[in-house]
């Protein structure tokens, strides 16, 4: 496992807070932690995700998968949902995005691909 930045050792909140009380945000995203099977999830899709090759590289699969829920759990935008995981902490940790080592994942490389000609809803 990686070292820790202090951007991450913050679990939840920005890390001075003595007193903090769980959102509805936060028991929504411990629920989801707990009952979406994440690696069964990401073995079934694994064959079909894109393999590193020639272009950008892809983005893990189980982060897609996370940001993917967030998008559709809290019914967001592509470029809404970007500032969010910018903007709010829990929603970074829930990713596993790090900014002290990586920056979020843009929205236009967060999309999940469509089948060809088929169009994104804005």
């Amino acid at each position: 496992m990686k070292q820790q930045t202090l951007a991450m050792a913050a679990k939840y909140t920005t890390g001075f807070e003595q007193h903090h009380r769980p959102t509805r945000r936060d028991e929504f995203l411990d629920t989801m932690n707990r009952i979406v099977p994440w690696t069964d999830l990401c073995a079934v899709i694994e064959p079909h995700y894109p393999k590193r090759g020639n272009g950008r590289p892809p983005i893990g699969l189980e982060r897609i998968l996370r940001i993917h829920f967030i998008q559709h759990g809290f019914n967001l935008a592509d470029f809404a949902c970007e500032e969010a995981r910018y903007d709010i902490t829990r929603l970074r940790h829930f990713a596993g995005i790090d900014l002290g080592c990586e920056a979020v994942p843009d929205a236009d490389a967060a999309q999940i691909s469509s089948p060809a000609g088929e169009e994104h809803p804005q």
